[in-house]
């Protein structure tokens, strides 16, 4: 919502002066703000995990994922990017390629980019196509007597080159997934909040069917101030709730962290910036693709709201 925004100042000021302490005392910012957040999606989605960071919070996705599955491993899309835990390096093929490697609990599905991919637009079904991949990588898995968790995904691949899925893959992708014992995590960290404009959230881009089975939140959340989230349903929460070994975190969900994450939601609805972003964005868009007629290094330019990705090539053919 901008650097130093005035009314995210003035919340996280006061909040200061009268009370931050640690998640074990309750306070009424913390209800207040899952209650805010729970509006912005789907009703399955109803129990909240505060936390400090984006990586906090896809940790966090994996370790509700393997409790409730109870199997271990995970489908990511390559080239994909989801934190700077160990964790997460490991399931971030953009990061471990260059280190020590995939680990065997690990699978790498093709990204589902129409552009350059594997099935590009003149491709007959290229959803079902890029589906069909994320298939065969559980059959193989199987195969060698591995079980899915997870499906985890970037609802839009950005460090992946700014990636728009085609609409009704992640449903058919969920059914493979949900068939295989898993669930599907959507990684909302960069693309969240409003930032593709006609919704939201960028899963909902594709299609009001389609409900992930776990949400993560950060950057855009705390406006720069470290704050985080997990949704996901009773059915999951409960699984990982039954260890005994409940979660916590010392300042995730804090009062001050609350207090700014309720005046973010405040700017992006007072200042209508969902609908700011789809006209920047369509605005951009459009100088974009007229600089595309006159430049051959521009391949494609594709986007929703303010996410959007200019491929540069070197040849139109190839």
């Amino acid at each position: 919502v901008g650097h130093c925004h005035p009314d995210i100042v003035k919340a996280a000021h006061e909040q200061n002066q009268l009370l931050n302490t640690n998640s074990r005392y309750l306070h009424d910012n913390l209800v207040d703000y899952a209650e805010r957040l729970s509006k912005t999606l789907p009703e399955k989605l109803c129990i909240f995990y505060f936390l400090n960071s984006g990586s906090e919070a896809n940790d966090l996705a994996l370790r509700l994922a393997r409790q409730y599955t109870k199997h271990e491993d995970v489908i990511v899309l390559d080239h994909a990017y989801h934190g700077h835990l160990t964790s997460l390096i490991d399931i971030s093929p953009y990061k471990f390629r260059n280190l020590e490697g995939q680990k065997e609990w690990v699978h790498v599905a093709p990204v589902p980019d129409t552009y350059r991919g594997l099935y590009r637009e003149d491709h007959q079904d290229s959803v079902t196509a890029y589906a069909d991949e994320v298939k065969n990588v559980i059959e193989h898995a199987h195969e060698r007597g591995r079980k899915i968790a997870a499906f985890f995904v970037e609802s839009l691949p950005s460090v992946g080159g700014q990636i728009i899925p085609p609409a009704g893959y992640f449903q058919k992708v969920a059914e493979h997934v949900h068939k295989a014992g898993g669930v599907f995590i959507a990684d909302e960290i960069q693309v969240g909040f409003g930032r593709v404009g006609k919704h939201f959230w960028a899963f909902q881009l594709q299609g009001e069917d389609f409900v992930p089975d776990i949400v993560t939140m950060g950057k855009p959340i705390g406006n720069g101030h470290p704050l985080a989230c997990v949704a996901t349903t009773e059915e999951i929460a409960e699984a990982f709730a039954a260890t005994g070994v409940e979660y916590f975190n010392t300042f995730g969900g804090n009062p001050v962290s609350c207090a700014v994450g309720l005046a973010v939601l405040d700017v992006i609805e007072k200042e209508h910036l969902q609908a700011h972003a789809t006209e920047v964005g369509n605005f951009l868009m459009k100088l974009l693709k007229e600089q595309q007629t006159k430049h051959p290094i521009i391949g494609d330019v594709r986007g929703c709201g303010l996410f959007i990705g200019v491929d540069l090539i070197k040849d139109q053919a190839e």
